[in-house]
């Protein structure tokens, strides 16, 4: 797919007000591409992961692009730096409410899963939030769970985002992807410090049961998502009637030209003739029947279809003269003489029936229903979760909470993480840089997260955990095991500066409307 170029930052409107400072920003930085143009196309997504049980939900992988570790290190001098003021967008709710505080670490309902098809064509997922935006559909996520740099920078396919996502349930709905914004660095040069996507998302849904459609819409959707009802009937009338009671249904009676065979002993046809019926075991009779004007000790002579067997027999055997048939009158005894001597011989007989044809037109008569699954649209992402905030150009040092579902081992073999629970840690930041994967001006921040699955992860600075708000600043990208023990403790973002909030400020105010 053509990257085009985002026209302009359109974040004006709703979110002006909340601006503490609005940093300069060039347009031509930003990227942006369709992930589903069309309500329709995003009907089609939502069903692709929630048909046949959430089959594609449940066989989702952890994905393992930029989760395998990268060697960060820490460093004291240059590392990333503020490109303007400090500024927020206050998390929505919060726009004009106070922090309030609370002793225990409640897990936000902004975080869940991000699904998509890979490079490989099989579902993975990745950790992502929900973030303020004027029309509260905006989620935010590392570059590489949106953009696939193993395929030319084309975006992942079929792309949602489930808050609260646990072995296959949706609490508050699935969320499907409309359009994704990152920074042009990432887009085209894959720069790990611009690796960080911003993606508006469609009106939420969930399953409202399956509803009947019509063959030809029913045509329209996945075969994983649409169910057949076939049903058959002994007459046409009741064919009738059903699809009079069901005007969504259709015929699908066939017809098949069925021909039968019935023995006619009328007649006689040559022996291996298709549908013919040999008697060999006919009376002298029924043979004579068909050889009008011969004996039947004659030597031969008989007509096509009819035959005889005849083999020599003892004298001592014969108990007639001249000639005499058995009493069911299926042999006949006989002698001649042959070369002046007399022989004795004993003949059956056998007949070969032609038959009747009958063909004839049998109906099945039977009509077929469709059922498609039916989604019902629960409303949009930050009203039924909320959104953090955002900050950007923040002083390194600063405590934050990393939300995220890692998965996957310790590189000496340890699985700390499932990958079905949603997990935090809390720790400061500090700069760090991964230059094998343009990492120059990234901060890190101690965490055992394993790699898998925690791509993504939201990283908040001033977490009110009594209202799981707080700012979004930072989005794992990585991790890394800085003391060589074989066990990760650091994980690593990009900074949050003015040209992420370009990036940010292009998506903000965008609208993108139901699915169904």
């Amino acid at each position: 797919m053509k990257r085009i170029i985002a026209a302009g930052g359109a974040a004006a409107g709703l979110l002006a007000a909340a601006i503490v400072t609005t940093p300069a920003h060039a347009a031509d930085k930003i990227a942006t591409d369709v992930l589903a143009g069309t309500p329709f196309a995003a009907n089609q997504i939502a069903q692709f992961w929630l048909g046949e049980k959430a089959a594609n939900l449940i066989g989702a992988s952890p994905y393992g692009v930029e989760t395998k570790p990268v060697s960060a290190k820490l460093v004291s001098k240059g590392g990333p730096a503020p490109d303007s003021k400090p500024g927020i967008v206050p998390a929505i709710g919060d726009e004009k409410k106070s922090t309030a505080r609370s002793k225990n670490v409640n897990l936000p309902k902004t975080t869940g899963k991000v699904f998509f098809l890979g490079a490989d064509g099989n579902p993975h997922w990745c950790s992502a939030t929900s973030v303020q935006a004027g029309y509260r559909n905006l989620v935010a996520t590392a570059g590489h769970c949106v953009y696939d740099t193993g395929k030319n920078a084309h975006v992942l396919d079929k792309w949602v985002f489930i808050p609260g996502y646990y072995k296959a349930k949706a609490p508050w709905g699935i969320y499907v992807g409309k359009q994704a914004f990152t920074h042009y660095d990432f887009d085209v040069y894959e720069d790990a410090d611009r690796d960080y996507a911003f993606v508006t998302v469609y009106n939420g849904v969930t399953l409202d049961g399956a509803s009947e459609v019509k063959e030809a819409e029913a045509a329209k959707y996945a075969e994983n998502v649409r169910k057949v009802v076939t049903s058959t009937f002994k007459t046409k009338e009741e064919l009738d009637a059903f699809l009079k009671a069901n005007p969504k249904a259709s015929d699908k009676s066939t017809k098949e030209t069925k021909t039968t065979y019935e023995v006619d002993k009328t007649k006689v046809v040559p022996k291996g003739t298709e549908h013919s019926t040999l008697n060999e075991s006919a009376t002298a009779d029924e043979f004579l029947s068909f050889n009008p004007g011969k004996s039947d000790s004659d030597d031969g002579g008989w007509a096509a279809g009819t035959g005889v067997t005849t083999v020599e027999m003892d004298p001592k055997d014969y108990e007639g003269d001249p000639s005499y048939h058995s009493e069911d009158r299926k042999t006949l005894y006989f002698y001649k003489k042959v070369n002046g001597e007399t022989r004795y011989y004993k003949r059956t007989f056998w007949v070969n029936y032609g038959f009747k044809a009958t063909t004839k037109e049998v109906w099945t008569h039977k009509a077929e229903r469709y059922f498609v699954v039916a989604l019902r649209d629960i409303g949009r992402l930050g009203d039924n979760v909320g959104g953090q905030g955002l900050a950007y150009n923040q002083k390194v040092g600063k405590p934050v909470y990393v939300f995220g579902y890692p998965s996957g081992s310790h590189p000496d073999g340890n699985y700390a993480f499932t990958g079905h629970t949603l997990k935090w840690t809390y720790g400061k930041t500090f700069a760090v840089q991964a230059p094998a994967i343009k990492g120059e001006e990234l901060v890190g921040t101690k965490s055992s997260f394993t790699g898998e699955g925690a791509l993504g992860s939201s990283w908040l600075v001033n977490y009110s955990s009594g209202r799981r708000l707080g700012y979004l600043n930072g989005v794992t990208i990585g991790v890394s095991d800085t003391d060589n023990n074989n066990r990760y403790d650091t994980s690593y973002s990009p900074y949050f500066d003015g040209e992420l909030y370009g990036v940010y400020k292009s998506a903000a105010n965008l609208w993108s409307g139901k699915i169904v």
